[in-house]
């Protein structure tokens, strides 16, 4: 973030804003700039104020007119300053302020009414539709009901890891592509980008301003990709029905029906704030579940921390400032959210990571010139996309936590260097 220049903020200042984007929520207002994803909730004053400097008033003008009109007393002076810090001032008194730039946007040539069509309720009944056929020939084939051991449609390991590797990956972006289509078309600077979940390397469809959105828009965005999952779940699962399955064909077909479904039991996993999460977090009127229910979780710990070893006590309940109903969502969030946490990377150090040490090793062992060409290209296949993915996430994940990390580490060392002083 670039740092504001140095401003002098005064009653008689007059202050513009950038564009801002405001809608209701419950007592309070969300505010804030699409372009720079930063939104605040304000009281119905923070509103009124900046209505009345996008009027031109000045801040002392404001203060009158707030005190005349809402009958309270609210701090204009700070509330600007606050603004500035924020990165939501254009300029004071026309002098530029410096701040955030905006994020661009993943194509930005894609206009909000280019595909406001992803929006027309014309598209749930289409897919409730295919749905139902879907269904229905699953009911009367059900040897076409997917299974895993249709993963392993070929008896080379690199046919099957390149298709799984290969349609995973682009299921993945078009599932991201949902999103960001109904984002574009609710009029969000959509923007898709590599991201890690745990130890899962995904994609994700940053769309921060869909809250500015209805409901139903908001809903849409959020279960899009799962949709399109389906969708060519589906697809996949009727084609299959009109091929035989002693055919290549039907194998790869039925392989891609499950590579399709794959990626949904992990949009439950809420604790990751996966699509379901969000739904779940709209639905429960919670602002920042996932961040909540971190703090509190952190709390407990340090609370369990102190009853064990006599610790200094924590803070204090980080809950207690929500409202009744969202602090109950969010502590019950908390227990899944570690608990959840937990059991995946559990799952990662007894399943996931022996299956691939194990594919590696046997890559490895199935190298050299006592094989045979398809052998040796079989090998180097699976040590290419293995290493591969693994290296993409930790470069993904060090991108993301890199200057996390270098933080704390500058900060233990200043701790370091305190104590050992006399």
């Amino acid at each position: 973030m670039t740092e504001p220049v140095s401003v002098i903020v005064l009653p008689q200042s007059r202050v513009r804003l950038h564009e801002m984007a405001i809608r209701q929520d419950g007592a309070e207002w969300i505010t804030g700039r699409l372009d720079t994803r930063r939104f605040v909730a304000l009281p119905r004053a923070g509103v009124v104020a900046i209505g009345l400097f996008q009027a031109g008033c000045t801040i002392e003008g404001t203060a009158t007119e707030i005190a005349q009109t809402e009958r309270c007393t609210f701090d204009v002076l700070s509330f600007a300053r606050d603004l500035v810090a924020l990165g939501f001032v254009a300029d004071i008194d026309g002098c530029p302020v410096a701040c955030e730039p905006a994020l661009p946007a993943s194509l930005p040539r894609i206009r909000p009414e280019h595909v406001r069509f992803a929006l027309s309720p014309v598209f749930p009944v289409l897919f409730g539709c295919l749905m139902m056929v879907a269904t229905a020939t699953l009911a009367l084939r059900p040897d076409l009901l997917p299974s895993f051991h249709q993963l392993l449609w070929s008896p080379r390991g690199s046919s099957v890891l390149a298709l799984s590797a290969g349609a995973g990956w682009m299921f993945v972006y078009v599932h991201e592509l949902a999103h960001f289509i109904t984002a574009r078309a609710a009029g969000v600077h959509a923007r898709i980008q590599l991201s890690t979940r745990l130890q899962f390397l995904t994609a994700e469809t940053d769309i921060s301003g869909i809250e500015f959105a209805p409901r139903s828009h908001r809903l849409t965005a959020y279960l899009a990709g799962m949709a399109t999952n389906l969708s060519i779940a589906a697809v996949a699962i009727l084609i299959q029905a009109t091929t035989s399955p002693a055919t290549t064909l039907h194998r790869i077909l039925a392989a891609t029906t499950v590579i399709a479904l794959m990626p949904l039991p992990f949009e439950f996993m809420v604790f990751m704030r996966t699509d379901v999460y969000y739904v779940l977090q709209d639905l429960l009127a919670c602002r920042n579940l996932f961040g909540d229910g971190t703090a509190y979780a952190r709390y407990l710990g340090n609370r369990l921390r102190h009853i064990v070893f006599r610790s200094a006590a924590g803070t204090v309940d980080p809950s207690f400032i929500l409202p009744q109903n969202e602090r109950r969502a969010v502590r019950i969030y908390s227990v899944a959210l570690v608990l959840g946490t937990l059991l995946c990377l559990a799952g990662m150090a007894t399943f996931t990571a022996p299956v691939d040490l194990m594919l590696i090793s046997h890559a490895v062992t199935r190298i050299g010139p006592g094989q045979s060409l398809i052998t040796n290209l079989d090998s180097v296949v699976v040590l290419l996309i293995l290493c591969s993915l693994h290296a993409a996430w930790t470069v993904t994940w060090w991108r993301r936590h890199g200057a996390s990390i270098a933080r704390w580490r500058q900060s233990s060392r200043a701790r370091g260097r305190g104590h050992g002083s006399t």
